[in-house]
């Protein structure tokens, strides 16, 4: 079973930490889209983060009908949400395990994102396309890495391929972009 996962495009968010807000995403590269799309060639199942951008975006590359999956929203970072990225607090020094542990105020760890958005990728069966959130793209990849799937840069409207087998999963790319089409 081979599962694609697509970042959405870049949010409409004046610099601002977007999380569980439900902002636009900007689709108007329609060139970047085209390779996209044509990099993603057959989607298989398409499953979709409810969000407004995912949604958007997926209305961009022509991937519907996708079934929505709330599981799929992006980690809901609590009293950070809308702030500014230069207002967060520096976390950088921290190790994985202790990063993914890590609870905004009001809001969830990356460890508490990864327990709801598991289950959705166990239930797959056939080749899948994800449309969600740099957060759901390193949930996936923590199958293979744990935490250390925070470290990934996941870039807007970029493409994660992964592989379940029979030994577990495998990671065959990350943060494709239409400029490596």
């Amino acid at each position: 079973m081979r599962l694609k996962l697509l970042r959405h495009a870049t949010p409409i968010n004046n610099g601002c930490l977007a999380g569980r807000g439900d902002v636009d995403a900007d689709c108007s590269d329609s060139r970047a889209f085209a390779q996209m799309r044509g990099m993603i060639g057959d989607a298989g199942h398409v499953i979709c983060s409810p969000a407004q951008r995912c949604r958007q975006t997926a209305k961009a590359l022509n991937l519907f009908p996708a079934r929505f999956e709330p599981a799929l929203w992006e980690q809901d970072y609590g009293n950070w949400e809308g702030k500014r990225f230069e207002d967060l607090p520096d976390l950088g020094r921290m190790e994985p395990d202790e990063l993914a542990a890590y609870r905004p105020e009001g809001g969830e760890s990356f460890k508490d994102m990864v327990a709801r958005v598991l289950p959705v990728l166990d239930r797959l069966g056939d080749d899948t396309l994800i449309v969600a959130h740099a957060g759901t793209v390193r949930a996936a990849l923590s199958l293979t890495v744990g935490p250390a799937a925070l470290s990934f840069s996941v870039s807007p409207l970029s493409l994660t391929i992964m592989r379940r087998t029979s030994q577990g999963w495998a990671v065959e790319a990350v943060n494709l972009t239409a400029g490596d089409a």
